[in-house]
Parts: C-alpha cells; structure tokens; sequence
C-alpha cells in the first residue's frame, strides 16, 4: 500500500560496474540479503508508529488537523532530502550514508517516545523522515551489487520488505501501545539501534567510486531532481498521464491513511461513551492496526502472487484502471461503514480497498518503465516516487481540517480525486514500448 511513506530521490541513474561483479560475484547474493534486512527493519520500525501516532499526538493536544500535518511532516522531509542522501552516498559511499540516516531514524523514534509536548513531537517525526529517506541509497546499494538482468528481481526485494515490515510494524504497534501510547516508538528506535549495529557489522561498501573502479554512468549522472528533468520525461507517450495519476492516487490515499484512526476513534470509541481517554486510546490504535495488518496482508498477497499472472492476461492499463477504481469506492464506502456501527466490516473494506491497492502499484511502476528506454528507467521511476512524495506531503495536509468540518469529508474528497485520476488513466494508450 501506499502508506508505505519512503521516497527515492529525482533523477537517479543506477550505477552498476562490470568490473565488480567480474571481481566479486560471490557476495551479491549476501548483499542483497543484507539490505533486505536492513530495510525490512527500517520499515517494521516506520510501521510500528503508524496505529498509535494520531492518539500520541491527542494526549499532548493535538487536533485532527495538526495530527494530519504531524503525519506531512515526516513525508516532507523525505521528499526534500531523498535526493540528499543518494548524492552523499556517491561522494562518501553507500555504508557511511545507510549507517548515518539508520541512527537519525532511531534517534527521531527515541525522541518521539519521550516528547512532553508537540513542538518536540514534530521536530521528532521530521527527524525520522530525514533519516528514512534512504530507500534511494538502498537501491544503489542492489544496482552496484547486480548485473542488468538481474536487477529488476535485486529491487523486488525492497518491495518484499515493505510489504513484510508494514505487516509486521502494525501489528507490534498495537500490541506495545496496550503497554502504553509511548511504548512501540520506543520499540521502533530499539530495532532502529539494532539496524545500525547490524548494519555496522555486515553491510559492505558497494559505491564503484569508494572501490577504485570507474563507472560510465556515473560521468552522465546529474544528481537531483529539476523540471527539466520532469518536462524531459514526460514528452515520453503516457508518462505524463502516469505521472498525475500516480500523484493524484497518492494524495487520495495518504489523506485517507492519515485520518483513518481518527475515524475508527470516532466511530467506535466516541467522547460520549464515557470511556477513559488513555483506555479509549489504546482500544482505537489496536483497531487502526488491526486495518492495516489486514490491509497489507492482502496487498502483498495481489502483488507478490497474483500481478504478474494478472498482467499478462489483461495488460497493466486495465488492472491500473481497475484497481484505482476499486480504491475510489473503497474510499467512498468508509462513511457508510462508519454508519453501520460494525467494526469487522471495516477488516472486510481493508481487504476490498488492498485488492484494489494491491492492482495500482505495481502496475504504475511497470507502465512508467515501458513507456520510456531502459537507460532512462531508473531516472523516470525516481522522479514518479518523488510526485508520490509531494501527494504524501499535501494529502495530509488537508485531511485533518476536513475531518474537523465532518469525519466522512475526508473520505469523500479522496474518493473524488481517485475518480479523477481514473479519467486520466483511461487516456493511456494500450502501448508503451
């Protein structure tokens, strides 16, 4: 799904040398399994906030829409300082760039678990975004380490540990915040402090220019993100039209994924029941995560098992146009779920909303990489993460005061900007190259 909130930096060419591989082709295979680890760790620790942010932020103060903004914080930071860590990593290498963001991510987790006051609590959250948008480092870390042909399954392990650390985090995240509210971030920046020290004693150097090896596309490399960089990319056929569907998706979704445990808190454990606030806390983040978990379950289990069956069999326009569909009724069903008053019809919507997830994404990813030349995927699919970053930024922004005005608001607008995005992707040409 998309809360999956790590962006890759703009513009970056992937740099892979044949003298490397010609000279070490044993420890790829390590390689790989290191920084599986090291994000699949990374991902279990940003998974673990997400049930129990909103209500953390309510016990210092916060309102529906400075918990939204809490929650845009940390995705602005990723957006801005992805490509900052991708080019630190090729001056400094890879290893110093993946152990440094690790420790700013485990130090921010830290400080959002001892925060007395939202000042702090921001400053926190902007902390941890800063240090996790290393997802860019990550995939350089698998470029240098794999030939070409081989690339493509290197970079499906990252999307494995996102699907796995975002069923895993959830899950811990509810069951520490019964603890109490401060606990799962405290547990985030515990395996935070693992991941370094992990990550310290395995994870080797791979940047061709720290190993003394040149590289070809280093010399054409422009690091960073301009819009010539996006008016280039979207000359190519469709791009244009995946690139604002992919931003539009986006923003849909993050506004939902922000205010969707305000809404479960409102629904089911409303101020009028008369049930003690810490309590009534803790019964809404286990709900939020139990969503979730029953969201990336099945997300994982559409793109890990059923995609590529789907694809060749009905082409990735139709799944994206049928998946993003199913995503804007999924968004226009939650108020009438909330009418119902039945909690486990919210677990049967997660499932109907992560089909749909489920279909989008992969099919975006692919669609954009047909539709442009091989050397110019990696640039083109970076800068479309970069516009995902941007709709993580301006989603949330705008879900809380809407929530504020009605709880169903936010729904309702996201669903709108899905159905938007449909008609755009019915724009798409069949094919690309």
């Amino acid at each position: 799904m998309p809360s999956q909130n790590k962006a890759v930096p703009f513009g970056r060419t992937l740099i892979y040398s044949e003298r490397m591989h010609a000279s070490r082709p044993a420890n790829n295979k390590k390689i790989l399994s290191l920084v599986f680890f090291t994000v699949f760790l990374d991902l279990v620790g940003f998974g673990i906030i997400i049930p129990i942010q909103p209500f953390y932020a309510e016990k210092l103060g916060a309102s529906a829409t400075t918990v939204t903004l809490l929650g845009a914080s940390f995705s602005l930071m990723q957006f801005i300082f992805g490509s900052f860590w991708g080019q630190l990593s090729d001056r400094i290498g890879r290893r110093p760039v993946m152990l440094l963001s690790i420790a700013c991510s485990s130090i921010g987790y830290l400080i959002f678990g001892l925060s007395n006051s939202l000042t702090i609590l921001f400053l926190a959250r902007m902390l941890a975004g800063f240090g996790s948008a290393n997802i860019g480092t990550a995939q350089a870390i698998i470029a240098d380490s794999t030939p070409p042909e081989f690339r493509a399954k290197g970079m499906g392990l990252i999307g494995a540990a996102f699907g796995l650390g975002f069923i895993l985090g959830p899950a811990l995240g509810g069951f520490f915040s019964q603890v109490d509210l401060a606990m799962p971030a405290l547990v985030a920046a515990a395996l935070g402090a693992f991941n370094f020290v992990f990550a310290l004693t395995s994870l080797p150097e791979t940047c061709p220019q720290k190993l003394g090896e040149s590289s070809k596309a280093q010399a054409a490399h422009r690091p960073g993100f301009s819009w010539a960089d996006l008016r280039h990319a979207a000359r190519h056929p469709n791009v244009a039209q995946i690139f604002i569907v992919y931003f539009l998706y986006i923003s849909a979704f993050s506004m939902m994924e922000q205010v969707l445990g305000l809404f479960i808190e409102a629904t089911w454990h409303p101020l009028s029941q008369g049930i003690v606030s810490s309590v009534r806390a803790k019964q809404s983040a286990a709900e939020t995560a139990y969503v979730l978990m029953m969201v990336g379950i099945t997300a994982t289990i559409v793109q890990g098992g059923l995609i590529g069956k789907l694809a060749k069999r009905f082409g990735e326009r139709r799944l994206l146009i049928t998946g993003i569909s199913l995503v804007g009724m999924a968004l226009f069903l939650v108020p009438l779920v909330g009418k119902w008053q039945v909690y486990r019809w919210m677990l049967g919507w997660a499932v109907f909303l992560a089909i749909g997830s489920g279909l989008t994404n992969p099919s975006i990813s692919s669609l954009l990489s047909q539709s442009v030349d091989r050397d110019e995927q990696g640039g083109v699919l970076g800068i479309g993460q970069s516009l995902a970053a941007l709709g993580r930024v301006i989603g949330p922004s705008f879900a809380g005061f809407l929530f504020e005005k009605s709880p169903a608001f936010p729904f309702w607008i996201a669903g709108a900007v899905i159905f938007m995005a449909v008609l755009v992707a019915t724009s798409i040409k069949v094919q690309v190259k």
